[in-house]
């Protein structure tokens, strides 16, 4: 073996051995942008008032490091109701909250503008789409003893 090719494997060891000191990446660590909480059975009597239809609702998470814009996206619940995001941004590190009922959109908060319920109250599938149909996330529950799922 030539000096060169002894420095060489030394020099291997060594940042080999160095990379062992630190903790290697988490598989997450670049970000998503995903769904997060799923709030499926609202409150109290299901009378499809305002109250009772936005305590129905899914949080989508930005972890990445940079806004994500989600014009075009599409929330889909097992039954094909749809819920397109207009032109919008999901800023880094940012939750927004899709509410089933009526009200007025802000950076945080969306509204479906619908007068019926979405998500069912024992079982269900959420699904976060692109423009182009590829899907992001998908989030499922199966139960009617809680009234949310953490995804």
């Amino acid at each position: 073996m030539s000096a060169y090719t002894a420095r060489i494997g030394a020099a291997l060891a060594a940042g080999c051995a160095i990379a062992l000191l630190y903790p290697a990446t988490p598989a997450g660590a670049a970000g998503s942008v995903h769904l997060s909480k799923i709030y499926y059975d609202s409150p109290g009597t299901d009378n499809r008032s305002t109250s009772s239809l936005n305590g129905e609702y899914v949080q989508i998470k930005n972890s990445t490091s940079r806004g994500v814009s989600l014009k075009g996206w599409v929330l889909v619940d097992a039954s094909n109701h749809k819920y397109t995001f207009p032109s919008y941004t999901l800023g880094a590190g940012r939750t927004v909250t899709v509410r089933t009922g009526i009200g007025s959109d802000t950076s945080a908060t969306k509204y479906q503008d619908r007068r019926a319920y979405v998500w069912n109250n024992d079982a269900d599938k959420a699904t976060l789409r692109k423009t182009g149909g590829s899907t992001v996330d998908t989030c499922s529950y199966n139960s009617s003893r809680v009234d949310y799922k953490i995804c």
